[in-house]
């Protein structure tokens, strides 16, 4: 199930954003903050994000949800603030609607940046590193059979580094792979999305730091043991 967030400072809007969502079969909370939201994103697969908040502008919060990460990004404008959704844009959203949309429309365009974000790993096999257990059907993961809420490029990267355990994959090949990028230079993108993993699946050496290289993953501890980093 996906997750959405809706940042809306309207509070009858966002109720009725989240509940048709939910009708739609995503798992969909509202914030009615930028800073909330800066707080919120990390678990969300989409952020719906208004551009008219009471605390920080829109724009920054955009910029910065983008900077600190991958999570795709919708942004909602006024219907004549052309320059507005122009700007929005150029911050990392990966679509903007005017604030007079539509429900299904906002719903196709969420589909639409959804499948555009999704990696292309749900056609190949189950991986189970006992007692991590990965479905790339489902993207669902499992330690000892407890579910791991995971985001879109969080799964692909656990995947990518599963399915070669013994071998480093390197920050490069990460960003060429997951993020469809060929920056050659270290991005926090990466380190973020390691570190939220790590917390996720409960030590840090499931993820090993092969430092000035990459990552690969760790030796399997039993479940219950305390993880050293």
């Amino acid at each position: 199930m996906r997750s959405v967030l809706v940042v809306e400072r309207d509070r009858d809007i966002a109720e009725e954003t989240v509940r048709n969502l939910r009708r739609q079969g995503y798992a969909a909370r509202s914030v009615g903050t930028g800073a909330m939201a800066l707080r919120a994103h990390r678990d969300a697969d989409l952020v719906l994000l208004s551009l008219e908040l009471p605390d920080v502008d829109g724009l920054r919060v955009c910029r910065t949800l983008r900077d600190d990460g991958d999570v795709p990004l919708i942004a909602i404008a006024d219907g004549e603030d052309e320059l507005g959704r122009v700007l929005a844009l150029q911050a990392g959203a990966d679509d903007c609607v005017v604030r007079a949309w539509g429900f299904r429309e906002l719903a196709a365009r969420a589909e639409a940046v959804l499948r555009r974000a999704r990696p292309a790993v749900r056609a190949a096999a189950p991986i189970a590193l006992h007692p991590l257990h990965l479905d790339p059907r489902t993207q669902e993961v499992r330690v000892s059979e407890r579910l791991v809420p995971v985001t879109a490029k969080e799964f692909a990267l656990l995947y990518l580094l599963a399915a070669t355990p013994a071998t480093v994959v390197s920050r490069k090949e990460l960003m060429a792979r997951i993020w469809d990028s060929d920056w050659g230079h270290a991005s926090r993108t990466i380190d973020t999305h390691v570190s939220s993993l790590r917390a996720k699946l409960g030590a840090n050496s499931w993820i090993i730091t092969v430092r000035g290289v990459g990552y690969r993953m760790g030796h399997v501890r039993p479940v219950g043991r305390a993880a050293d980093g």
